[in-house]
């Protein structure tokens, strides 16, 4: 494990949080535009499916969460006295903590399924992608086998991608 070398906050990855923080809020806030979904019983179907897939969401983020522990923090590079994790949710996806964000992203399409909050939850998963590509230089940097665990593991989504 090497420490990684003091940084500010920007150093360290600030500005992937401060655009996930206006894309989170352009979901949940932003302008819609035009409904994709208006017929009603599909747009209840859409609207149900949107909850279980919220709930389920917010389940991973809170148990990727824990098997963080002290490990965690909203920035991409890990913090100096952190430790590997590939137990828990870790088995599965890289980053299962984006994978949540995205999970409750879709939810929230799935309950308000409008042209502008598709676009949004879009951006929203480019962004984790390319915020993970450096975290995971980060993590190549301080962790060698960490490049094993890339091998084995998907990054974003479990068994896809």
């Amino acid at each position: 494990m090497n420490p990684a070398p003091h940084r500010s906050i920007f150093d360290r990855g600030a500005w992937y949080v401060v655009i996930q923080a206006i894309l989170i809020g352009l979901i949940l806030f932003g302008p819609q535009g035009s409904l994709l979904v208006s017929a009603e019983p599909l747009k209840t179907i859409f609207q149900s499916c949107g909850i279980a897939i919220g709930l389920l969401a917010c389940l991973i983020m809170v148990i990727a969460a824990i098997n963080l522990g002290k490990n965690l923090t909203p920035l991409p590079c890990p913090k100096d006295d952190a430790e590997l994790v590939q137990t828990g949710l870790y088995r599965f996806v890289r980053h299962p903590i984006y994978f949540g964000v995205l999970l409750a992203a879709l939810a929230w399409l799935f309950i308000f399924p409008y042209v502008f909050t598709f676009v949004y939850v879009v951006a929203l998963f480019i962004l984790f992608d390319i915020k993970a590509r450096r975290e995971e230089v980060w993590l190549v940097e301080r962790f060698p086998a960490y490049k094993s665990y890339q091998a084995r593991v998907n990054k974003l989504i479990p068994g896809i991608y």
